[in-house]
């Protein structure tokens, strides 16, 4: 286990320094590790914070034990994230960047018509699927017996509201981003990441 720590310590370390010899020489090595689950940012520090609340919520297509079709409710993914990590003087990395790096990881390899600008895109398609898939099954959205067909996400985006003293102003209403359905592989409807 020391091993494994010093070697995700040791890649995360490249991953964040600048360009080096090491990097170089075994970038590809590097980001194999780090991307999609470890990636790095500093958005924080930036000198424009980002400014904005994002939401990612989930709905189904289910398969009942009766051999229904219905359409779940939307879930809201980033609440129930937000849930378990508040109060919790400890939350896990899942528990706090799984949802948001997905969601950042599909927009930043899709076009605003959802189509993939890159070689990743069907990897962060996948990626984010396998996600929602496991969480509508902690859920238990299908059901007793029931399977999940198709899931469709969305992001709900607001503004943050400028402090008190600013002139600025923003506005207030959320912006939706709805993404195509998409059919749940066998192997995935039972919650299976395979």
């Amino acid at each position: 286990m020391a091993v494994t720590v010093c070697v995700h310590l040791g890649m995360t370390f490249l991953h964040v320094a600048p360009a080096n010899t090491l990097t170089k020489q075994h970038g590809e090595a590097v980001d194999a590790w780090v991307y999609p689950e470890f990636e790095q940012n500093w958005k924080l520090f930036a000198p424009n914070p980002l400014q904005q609340n994002t939401a990612v919520q989930v709905r189904a297509e289910v398969r009942t034990a009766g051999g229904e079709i219905r359409t779940t409710g939307w879930y809201d993914l980033s609440a129930e994230d937000g849930r378990a990590i508040d109060g919790n003087p400890v939350p896990s990395h899942t528990q706090q960047n799984e949802l948001r790096r997905a969601w950042d990881f599909f927009v930043s390899t899709h076009d605003s018509d959802n189509r993939p600008v890159g070689l990743r895109g069907a990897l962060s398609e996948t990626y984010l699927r396998r996600i929602a898939v496991l969480r509508l099954d902690r859920n238990e959205a299908a059901g007793p017996g029931g399977a999940v067909e198709r899931v469709q996400l969305r992001s709900r985006t607001v503004n943050v509201p400028p402090p008190d003293w600013s002139r600025e102003k923003v506005s207030d209403r959320p912006q939706y981003r709805v993404l195509p359905w998409w059919s749940v592989p066998a192997g995935e409807a039972e919650g299976v990441a395979g």
